[in-house]
């Protein structure tokens, strides 16, 4: 798994030498998850090396509730479908590791997939608005639907 995270954060690192001004944002975000239902903030990358495709890796941190509190590391793709002018959609597909922490009896970590769509309105040439709806596959019966609300800054 680790041998996997650095070729993932290589891949990464090519691309933001590769990219061209305007394809690359960065964002924040709150986070609602459905097991435990745990609230987070997050933040995360959007990297678009080819129109219309886009590659963004994710960090969320999970508050406690319900006894449990805990992260998720995600890599997400997407592909832009134009609305309108300043109005995208986009399927989403991608991997997910999640850690849980519960009331200081230990963790669990999960591994899985994310499948959902996302909402993009551009606010202006720099800011972008979002609202995504996930569903994460995780290991051991740990799946959950994840809702997600940001703000991204265009480099």
């Amino acid at each position: 798994m680790k041998k996997l995270l650095i070729l993932a954060i290589l891949a990464v690192t090519s691309l933001l030498a590769t990219a061209d001004p305007g394809d690359i944002c960065a964002g924040i975000q709150f986070n609602v998850g459905s097991k435990h239902t745990l609230m987070g903030l997050g933040a995360n990358m959007v990297i678009e090396p080819v129109n219309r495709f886009r590659i963004s890796p994710e960090f969320v941190y999970y508050f406690k509730n319900n006894h449990y509190e805990g992260y998720n590391v995600n890599l997400n793709f997407h592909y832009l479908i134009p609305l309108h002018s300043a109005q995208n959609f986009y399927p989403i597909a991608g991997f997910s590791y999640a850690n849980y922490e519960y009331e200081n009896l230990g963790g669990v970590d999960r591994y899985g997939a994310n499948i959902g769509v996302g909402y993009e309105y551009l606010i202006n040439r720099q800011f972008r608005f979002y609202i995504e709806q996930k569903f994460q596959i995780l290991s051991k019966d740990w799946n959950q639907s994840v809702t997600t609300l940001g703000v991204r800054y265009a480099f």
